[in-house]
């Protein structure tokens, strides 16, 4: 157990040995991800959009990409200020799924699951143990978001030719608002300073929960053929929750932050 000005701080901290260059690189990654995937589905639909027998209700989809959260609570702070731990390493990959059911020609209800997880390993950056060695931690940041939102697509999607044939756009541009519950858990696992007593100690503290969540997106989707398209979004959720167990004095945890996602769908 720390206790630092009086505040009882129960924590784990995460080294990082990654470079601030190494971490923009899955950025990069996404995005020439995302135009290959759009050049893919630009040349697939020049060669012929292909038709469905009817227009298309419900879609199905996967999706990969990028979080960046605002992680500007009183926990993140503390945890930069003695920690070496950036901003930029709370950053991590995140997956996650769609299901999206035609409600009208320009609206879609979705309903979305996600994934997110940084694990930064650390060290204490004014202390250093009895052999001068560095004390060194661990810390995990996870978030599970669910939500249920709209999708507003401004253009049609595609046109019917005949009573039994559907042809889709080629782009359908979007705009998106949700929300729903997000579940985090925020570990700190390693070696720890007292700074009342200055003894080192190895322990894990954990903090988890959930709060109500709300985003706004925007996106595109682009046809490969009739049933199988290429979506693009980006998204900006906000929420933030109590910090519970091994936390005892900070304020709630910032869970809102930034998404760039790409991925596969499919139409029925």
């Amino acid at each position: 157990m720390l206790r630092v000005c009086g505040v009882t701080w129960h924590a784990q901290f995460e080294r990082q040995s990654v470079s601030h260059d190494s971490r923009r690189r899955p950025v990069w990654t996404l995005g020439v991800a995302l135009l290959v995937g759009l050049a893919l589905a630009e040349g697939a639909a020049a060669q012929g959009s292909g038709f469905m027998f009817k227009r298309p209700t419900v879609t199905l989809g996967v999706q990969v990409g990028y979080a960046l959260p605002s992680a500007g609570s009183e926990i993140f702070d503390f945890t930069r200020e003695q920690l070496t731990v950036d901003k930029s390493d709370f950053n991590a990959w995140s997956f996650g799924g769609t299901l999206g059911i035609r409600a009208i020609e320009h609206l879609d209800v979705a309903l979305n699951l996600g994934y997110e997880k940084s694990d930064t390993r650390s060290e204490f950056r004014d202390w250093v143990d009895a052999d001068d060695l560095p004390i060194e931690q661990n810390t995990r940041f996870t978030r599970i978001p669910l939500t249920l939102g709209v999708k507003a697509y401004p253009w049609e999607r595609g046109r019917r030719i005949s009573r039994l044939a559907w042809i889709p756009k080629r782009w359908a541009p979007y705009f998106g608002a949700g929300a729903g519950v997000v579940w985090y858990r925020f570990e700190q696992i390693g070696d720890f300073v007292d700074f009342e007593t200055l003894e080192i100690f190895g322990s894990e503290f954990e903090s988890r929960g959930s709060s109500p969540l709300v985003h706004l997106s925007a996106g595109v989707d682009v046809s490969l053929g009739p049933r199988w398209l290429v979506t693009g979004e980006a998204r900006y959720a906000w929420a933030s929750a109590e910090m519970d167990r091994d936390f005892v004095g900070f304020d709630n945890i910032d869970l809102a932050g930034f998404r760039m996602t790409a991925g596969f769908s499919v139409r029925f």
